[in-house]
């Protein structure tokens, strides 16, 4: 069974932080996780702090995601835990938009 929630997405988000901002609850749009990456410490938070580079495991994924009514994403997390990022991809290999979950929401 697919994930399907409302969350908060933020335009070429940089770093973790980004995400994590206040918000109205209008400008969450409903989601759909297509596919769930899985990374150890060092690559999550190495993706966490240049959310912008190049990364060969949005490119294989990439053809998944959309936006539209309901947009499709990757939920990238770290290897142990329920928290994660929510990210649509652009141009094959980088974030466009990325929102986070929090641990309490999460898978």
């Amino acid at each position: 069974m697919k994930k399907t929630g409302t969350a908060f997405f933020v335009d070429f988000p940089r770093i973790l932080d980004d995400l994590k901002r206040p918000h109205l609850i209008d400008a969450e749009r409903p989601y759909e996780i297509v596919k769930t990456v899985t990374l150890g410490e060092m690559d999550y938070g190495n993706f966490c702090t240049d959310m912008l580079a190049d990364r060969q495991f949005i490119e294989d994924c990439y053809d998944l995601c959309s936006t539209g009514p309901v947009w499709k994403c990757l939920f990238v997390h770290r290897r142990g835990k329920n928290d994660g990022v929510l990210i649509v991809p652009r141009d094959g290999c980088y974030v466009k938009y990325a929102a986070y979950i929090p641990q309490k929401e999460s898978l």
